[in-house]
């Protein structure tokens, strides 16, 4: 169990700000500095440094972050896993992308029910972002995400790489056919919200042309992966898919990859835990049995 000190430690993590901490858990903001004081001689290091009106963490700090997030995800494990006894034991907590929840798992999830048919199954579908967040909060076990991450934070798994397309309905039309990315900046982008794999991607992408998602058109946002192919199949613009969450409607001909000499992307859909958990080997397990099919048996390393 952690010690209370160190929940407000994570506290001050997260807000940057020791007033903000103290409402947060409801103490007072001289309690605060005397956690944190109380923890900076225990380690014989500073933990936060003032500069220019804003509150950073010093390197020890970091190391002492990631540390106390790792036991806190691992103290409400332990906690499940105590609390379940049989084929509880086989409980699964976790989170996905939306991509990775439409085309990939379910599959996979529906093999580990005929394995394991009585054990609970808890499975929550958003951004990376918000996963990654859960992951810290110990609120999930692992996460299978298409988006960008901190490798500093996470021990992850190659899950899966898969072809990213430009997709657009089947009877969009142009003006003029595009042979390059930049061609389709006259369109209407149909995209996801900031913090998710799918935006993140295209805004690389452009990125490496001095571009933005702002340069097109306009912009339709949708955090909804579904709502953001039904956009696309009517015509409301161009889009970009995994080539596993497109496939089914290109192979129905609703949907029309978007043949383009300057945009060849494949992405890597990562399975990740806390880093230095001591559960690791139990999600290494879980790896294995959540693979998609064809996906050799013997997983990649563990990212040092």
């Amino acid at each position: 169990m952690l010690d209370f000190r160190m929940d407000t430690f994570l506290a001050v993590c997260q807000y940057m700000n020791y007033t903000r901490a103290a409402q947060e858990l409801n103490i007072t903001q001289p309690a605060v500095s005397q956690h944190i004081r109380w923890l900076e001689e225990q380690y014989e290091a500073p933990l936060f440094t003032y500069a220019n009106k804003r509150l950073s963490l010093t390197r020890e700090g970091e190391l002492l972050r990631g540390m106390a997030l790792t036991v806190k995800h691992d103290e409400q494990m332990l906690r499940r896993r105590i609390h379940d006894p049989g084929p509880k034991v086989h409980r699964l907590v976790f989170g996905v992308t939306p991509t990775v929840g439409m085309s990939l798992i379910p599959e996979p999830l529906a093999r580990y029910h005929e394995r394991y048919p009585d054990a609970p199954i808890s499975l929550k579908i958003s951004n990376t972002e918000t996963l990654c967040a859960d992951l810290d909060r110990g609120e999930l076990d692992f996460a299978i995400v298409e988006g960008y991450f901190c490798k500093s934070d996470y021990d992850s798994l190659l899950y899966r790489r898969e072809p990213y397309l430009a997709v657009c309905g089947a009877r969009y039309r142009f003006a003029r056919d595009p042979r390059v990315l930049s061609d389709l900046l006259g369109e209407t982008l149909v995209v996801r919200e900031p913090g998710s794999g799918n935006r993140e991607i295209i805004r690389r992408a452009l990125s490496r042309e001095n571009r933005t998602v702002e340069d097109f058109r306009s912009i339709i946002q949708v955090s909804d992966m579904n709502v953001l192919k039904q956009l696309l199949l009517l015509g409301c613009g161009v889009g970009f898919l995994y080539q596993a969450a497109a496939q089914p409607q290109l192979k129905q001909g609703l949907l029309r990859a978007i043949p383009l000499e300057d945009f060849q992307e494949s992405h890597d859909i990562t399975f990740l835990w806390r880093k230095g958990s001591v559960f690791a080997q139990r999600y290494q397990q879980l790896f294995t049995r959540l693979a998609p099919e064809g996906l050799e048996e013997t997983p990649c390393g563990a990212n040092d």
